[in-house]
């Protein structure tokens, strides 16, 4: 059940940062509604794990800067016994073969019908030199992990043996450039100035959705969003192709978005940042750190389904900052120090729980997240589980990657 703090619906313990993020979103705009899912806590101008429904109105700072970041999940047609000898040497060849960081470490050309997509239009409206290099830059990243909290995995579900794979990633620099550009043009700049910079604590920044830039947003959202679900589809595709394997049923979802929806018979906005969509009978995948369980849920027809916009989390809720954990980077050293965590816990953690893993930093072990099930818990009127995942390997980008498109 939740609870209402200043005309917020609150899942879960309520955060005070996160709840008085949110409570800033309801007062600017056309708002309906604001929410925090379980997994709450401050983001860029709102909270992640936050849900704002609009009348007629769309905020390119709600939606954020990795647009369409989400998830795909698989399940194969192997059993754990089948590859449990090879596991080492297959999460060496997903390390090698998927791109995490920045940019490609392959030479492989990655084309995808999305790039003659008719809502390129909307940058060549802007200009020649933004189209084409923003275009460039998508063929260059397409199918590219990045870094941060981004993943590729593969996990046993523990009733039936079964392997599945998932992964975790967005629209990359392409969308981060489009929510700058768009970012820029709502303020009166030029879409390629030089961005202001991501302030936790900026205002929602709203453009009417009917109006000129609202409209070109949305159709760029929605190309971001196509690119991402492209990228998801390739790397889900190459892990397969090492796995020597195919899908037998698939999940796939975006949690950093915003929709156009219908409730009580009429049409709203739902912006959702680090929050899953989560309609009657609507499959997700909900990931918990890389030594918890993961999840597929199905949305219930339930009052309070109903009352959270069908939205529910996105993962387990991050409860120690980055910098907390893993301390400061000196980028001329590479060298980080005062975090909370040392390589060693992480590392012992993760063989306790039996998973093999490559790359990552401290601050995404497992002692940054909250338990999968206790946010779950609080969403339980909400969803069922349908799937209980346990990782067995977990693929990211190593702990000093630098890459400003991360999450």
């Amino acid at each position: 059940m939740y609870q209402i703090i200043e005309n917020v619906r609150v899942w879960g313990t309520p955060l005070d940062n996160a709840v008085s993020q949110a409570v800033t979103c309801s007062k600017y705009g056309n708002v309906v509604q604001v929410l925090l899912m379980a997994d709450h806590h401050k983001g860029y101008s709102q909270p992640v794990g936050g849900v704002v429904v609009y009348d007629g109105q769309i905020s390119p700072s709600g939606v954020g800067y990795d647009i369409a970041c989400g998830n795909k999940a698989v399940r194969t047609n192997l059993k754990y016994d089948e590859i449990k000898d090879r596991l080492p040497a297959i999460m060496d060849e997903i390390s090698r073969r998927i791109s995490f960081g920045i940019g490609r470490s392959n030479n492989e050309k990655v084309d995808h019908e999305l790039f003659d997509d008719a809502d390129w239009s909307v940058y060549q409206n802007i200009g020649k030199h933004e189209h084409d290099s923003l275009k460039a830059l998508a063929r260059n990243q397409l199918g590219t992990v990045g870094s941060g909290n981004h993943f590729v995995d593969l996990f046993v579900e523990q009733v039936s043996g079964d392997v599945w794979i998932a992964n975790h990633f967005g629209s990359r620099g392409f969308g981060h450039k489009t929510a700058s550009g768009f970012l820029n043009l709502a303020q009166g700049k030029k879409f390629s100035d030089k961005a202001a910079g991501e302030s936790m604590d900026q205002p929602p920044t709203l453009l009417d959705l009917h109006s000129e830039v609202g409209d070109m947003y949305f159709r760029a959202m929605t190309l971001a969003g196509k690119y991402a679900y492209a990228g998801r589809d390739y790397v889900i595709h190459q892990v397969l192709d090492i796995l020597d394997a195919h899908a037998t049923f698939e999940v796939h979802n975006h949690h950093n978005f915003a929709w156009k929806e219908v409730h009580d018979g009429k049409e709203y906005v739902v912006v959702r940042k680090g929050a899953t969509p989560s309609a009657p009978g609507q499959l997700g995948f909900i990931g918990g750190s890389m030594g918890d369980i993961s999840v597929i849920v199905k949305g219930k027809d339930s009052q309070e389904n109903k009352d959270a916009y069908y939205s529910t989390v996105h993962g387990a809720g991050r409860i120690m900052s980055r910098t907390e954990a893993a301390g400061k980077m000196n980028w001329k050293t590479k060298k980080r120090s005062g975090g909370k965590i040392s390589v060693e816990q992480m590392q012992e953690a993760i063989r306790d729980y039996g998973v093999i893993l490559r790359g990552a930093g401290t601050d995404e072990s497992p002692f940054v997240y909250k338990k999968l099930e206790q946010v779950l818990e609080a969403h339980k009127e909400t969803l069922d589980v349908m799937h209980v995942l346990k990782p067995i390997g977990v693929c990211m980008a190593g702990a000093d990657e630098f890459d400003p498109y991360k999450d």
